[in-house]
């Protein structure tokens, strides 16, 4: 059972989705119908999930009305319950989204890279397609599924499915997926965006006056892809597409099959943050091919992606990139731990986690992915290399298009490698203990080690200008930037500031990190770039920081809330809920734009 969903799949579950939707970009509403092929055990009702859906009517197989009742709402939305007669087969749901629908953003045209027209994207996990789909809900209940969109005449729509490339002049997309995904991964985007081939299996959407500069920047995704292949298997999913989204996206990637969902804020003119495009093609594999069956086991997804994407990025970039993404990995990782242990949440840190009653969301933290890559890299050092590849290829192999639960993989894990190798290893520890078990693996960086050197030399008098920089990349300026002493003076700031330009990085790894320590040393003359930052960037991983590093003064709190009062319109409901927790923000409206 899963508990973040109505779903009762050993009664009756959907096989295939078959869905045909109107998307009215006016009246930020989606539209139609969903009619699903299922599978009973002879039970006489269906259970699906919905949250804010309008739901017209139900139609059995024969055209029948069927009967049909939503339940109460709760966390996890309005369970729809709908009578089956015997042998029905296929249930059709006529219904209409709210303007509320937490998994929809609707975007108007000034709030895009081009400024022309209107735009609508979708987020489904970790329980929201149901807001836009009545679907059922769990990463455990998989299904096939092919749909027909109408959108407005002059946008482009794309699913995470088979896509066009080019223009319809009628607005009515066709799509299919036949690959069975769970309901997280069904994604829409609707908008004015063109289509740039990169190599014969892989190609980037993004709006026109930026699909060149993001083909240009993921010019190495058909080489990843090809890695990824000699490494753990066949690519089963046909193609591989990124979309670049509008900043207000609230993640870096999302893995929506053949068509990963991206932040523009890794468009940084030097393809030095295109290690975020391996961790999604990864997830093509560990979490896509081989699903967690509840988010209780997250880690199962992102723990493997993690140390997927580590292997790819080490055969693409080398060892020393790879080692740097990994110190920085570990760094995260540690601050979260301690943080959740002050709030008393330490349950948190372990892998297997135990969100029953709270929105899965809570449990995507650094720990999913940076504790399970942890878990891993000490099996492959235990093992060895070669054998921990062989297994990986084995165990994608063996339960492709199915979902796995820790308690499944653990028993997978121990007959087919720690016994027949003599592994002696503390699997408790690591899925049910807290924190960081004290085997885990240090990361060590020479790069890393360079840059502690001129920190060390600045401290000592060293001019900032004198430092040696040169050839540095984006990994080396963000760990400098972390390791800065605490509260610096203006006379500080300003020498780093003149010396290395970064209030005016186009970067925005390293611009959020420069404007966080500016927030901590109370440095004005980067405010205006931090607010103009706040307002463009819906990220949640660079806003969380820099809202969290302004509530701890006066004046940051303030100044906090003044920029989410104009900011707030422009963020995914993702990035408004754990914001307005944060700032206790008193008016419960949603933003106008979802």
């Amino acid at each position: 059972m899963d508990a973040h969903s109505h779903a009762r799949p050993q009664e009756a579950r959907i096989t295939h989705l078959s869905l045909d939707v109107d998307v009215d970009m006016d009246a930020r509403q989606v539209r139609g119908s969903a009619r699903y092929d299922i599978a009973t055990h002879e039970a006489d009702r269906i259970l699906f999930d919905t949250d804010g859906l309008n739901i017209e009517r139900v139609l059995l197989d024969d055209g029948k009305e069927a009967a049909h009742a939503l339940g109460d709402s709760s966390l996890l939305g309005r369970a729809l319950e709908v009578k089956l007669e015997p042998g029905t087969r296929q249930v059709t749901i006529e219904y209409s989204t709210s303007p509320q629908a937490r998994a929809l953003q609707w975007l108007l045209p000034q709030q895009t890279a081009d400024k022309k027209h209107p735009f609508l994207f979708t987020q489904g996990q970790a329980i929201l397609t149901r807001s836009w789909i009545p679907i059922q809900d769990s990463p455990g209940i998989r299904f096939t599924y092919d749909a027909r969109v109408k959108v407005p005449s002059g946008l482009m729509a794309v699913m995470s499915a088979e896509n066009p490339t080019s223009l319809s002049t009628e607005g009515t997309y066709s799509f299919r997926m036949e690959q069975p995904i769970p309901a997280y991964l069904i994604a829409l985007a609707v908008g004015d965006f063109a289509f740039e081939p990169i190599g014969a299996r892989t190609g980037v959407y993004a709006e026109r006056s930026l699909v060149k500069k993001a083909a240009w920047e993921f010019a190495d995704m058909e080489r990843m892809l090809e890695t990824a292949e000699s490494l753990y298997g066949p690519y089963r999913w046909g193609r591989y597409d990124v979309i670049v989204l509008p900043p207000s996206f609230p993640f870096g990637g999302m893995e929506n099959p053949r068509l990963t969902f991206a932040t523009p804020t890794i468009l940084a003119g030097d393809r030095s943050l295109t290690a975020l495009v391996a961790h999604e093609l990864a997830h093509s594999w560990s979490g896509n091919l081989v699903t967690n069956a509840t988010w209780n086991d997250f880690w199962l997804n992102e723990g493997f992606t993690v140390y997927f994407e580590s292997r790819i990025c080490e055969a693409v970039y080398g060892d020393a990139y790879a080692r740097m993404l990994q110190l920085l990995g570990r760094q995260d990782l540690r601050e979260v731990i301690a943080k959740l242990e002050k709030k008393g949440r330490t349950a948190d840190t372990h892998l297997r986690l135990h969100l029953e009653g709270r929105d899965p969301d809570e449990g995507m933290t650094e720990v999913a992915y940076e504790k399970g890559y942890a878990f891993l890299r000490l099996i492959e050092e235990k093992v060895g290399r070669p054998k921990f590849d062989a297994f990986l290829r084995g165990y994608f192999d063996a339960h492709a298009f199915q979902s796995m639960t820790t308690d499944g993989f653990i028993a997978y894990l121990d007959s087919e490698l720690l016994k027949p190798e003599s592994v002696d290893l503390d699997v408790s520890a690591w899925i049910d203990g807290p924190g960081l078990p004290a085997s885990a693996i240090e990361p060590q960086s020479d790069a890393f080690a360079n840059v502690d050197g001129q920190i060390g030399r600045w401290k000592n008098g060293v001019p900032a200008a004198e430092l040696i920089t040169d050839g540095w990349v984006t990994f080396q300026w963000m760990h400098f930037l972390r390791h800065l002493p605490e509260g610096l003076d203006d006379a500080r700031m300003a020498e780093l500031d003149h010396a290395f330009r970064f209030t005016q990085s186009g970067n925005a790894e390293v611009l959020a990190a420069w404007l966080e320590q500016c927030v901590s040393s109370d440095y004005d003359p980067a405010f205006g770039k931090l607010d103009e930052f706040l307002t463009h960037v819906g990220r949640r991983k660079f806003l969380m920081p820099l809202y969290t590093a302004l509530t701890r003064s006066e004046k940051g709190r303030l100044m906090a809330q003044s920029i989410y009062a104009s900011a707030r319109p422009n963020y995914h409901s993702v990035s408004v809920r754990s914001l307005d927790d944060l700032l206790a923000w008193k008016d419960n409206k949603p933003p106008a734009n979802f």
